[in-house]
């Protein structure tokens, strides 16, 4: 997908979380091994260009990182600067990273990351409670500009609301569980989320509702993503809370207007009630909806 950049593939399960996860689904489809880590071959996605000499990513573009593995994986340690360094050459890109592991994050850093870049959006996940309390005092007191949390597969009750009243937490995701073994996602759960994000004017984005979701008592069972968030969209949960624009510049340090900045395009067959249309980059026309 076009708002997707991989530049390695494989991952370590770390938490509760991992139990079920997509990506070693799917590589089983494929008769692939989820746990064999590699640099995949789209490394330089974000600096590739087309006929024309312009950047495929166009300018003001969110650009999801590493959604088959974790950014900041152990064994990824030896392609990261590199991965960095793409990330500095598109300052007027929004990268939007995601880990399971803050811990590593400190030292995991460029040269000359200061407070952060500006075009970084540093997001940790949070299935249940323990991960809460356990990674959001790293999100917290690291050097990032923009901070989210997406507490995605939902397989427990989360409160973000003594983090939330800090002021450091821009959005909050939500999700429940896909694919083989999945784990209920109970409606209340997303509702105390909600409501909490709503108290602290913090947006908030319920996405799907996952394979088994109950709802006053009953479950549902929805095989189809596209059911799922549908589901989540019609919950009318989704809000757009205190925004912090992304100061994104070209290359050549001058800021990028908002009139040059890419704005997604909401006319897909399913853009009209889909879930994550808030966090969505917008259609690509992909046919995979």
């Amino acid at each position: 997908m076009h708002d997707i950049w991989n530049p390695w593939h494989g991952c370590v399960k770390a938490s509760p979380g991992c139990a079920n996860c997509y990506m070693y689904f799917l590589d089983k489809q494929r008769d692939r091994n989820g746990a064999e880590i590699y640099r995949t071959d789209n490394f330089y996605y974000p600096l590739q260009k087309d006929r024309r000499g312009r950047y495929k990513i166009r300018s003001g573009e969110l650009i999801r990182v590493c959604m088959t593995s974790d950014f900041f994986l152990a064994e990824a340690d030896k392609w990261r600067d590199a991965a960095w360094e793409i990330i500095r050459q598109r300052p007027d890109v929004v990268f939007y990273l995601l880990t399971k592991r803050p811990e590593r994050v400190a030292d995991c850093l460029p040269e000359g990351w200061g407070q952060g870049w500006d075009n970084v959006w540093f997001n940790v996940t949070c299935e249940n409670q323990q991960m809460a309390d356990k990674r959001l005092p790293f999100l917290q007191k690291l050097p990032f500009k923009h901070k989210g949390v997406m507490c995605a597969p939902l397989i427990g009750p989360v409160s973000l609301q003594p983090y939330l009243r800090e002021g450091f937490i821009e959005q909050v995701i939500c999700g429940g569980e896909n694919y083989g073994g999945a784990r209920p996602c109970h409606y209340d759960w997303v509702l105390t989320l909600h409501g909490e994000c709503q108290e602290a004017n913090v947006s908030f984005s319920f996405i799907e509702t996952g394979s088994d979701f109950v709802k006053d008592g009953k479950h549902y069972h929805l095989k189809s993503k596209q059911k799922q968030a549908e589901q989540a969209f019609r919950a009318g949960l989704n809000f757009r809370g205190k925004q912090h624009p992304f100061m994104l510049r070209y290359a050549i340090g001058l800021p990028v207007p908002e009139e040059e900045r890419f704005h997604p395009q909401y006319d897909g067959p399913h853009c009209h009630a889909c879930g994550s249309r808030l966090i969505c980059n917008g259609c690509s026309h992909c046919g995979k909806c």
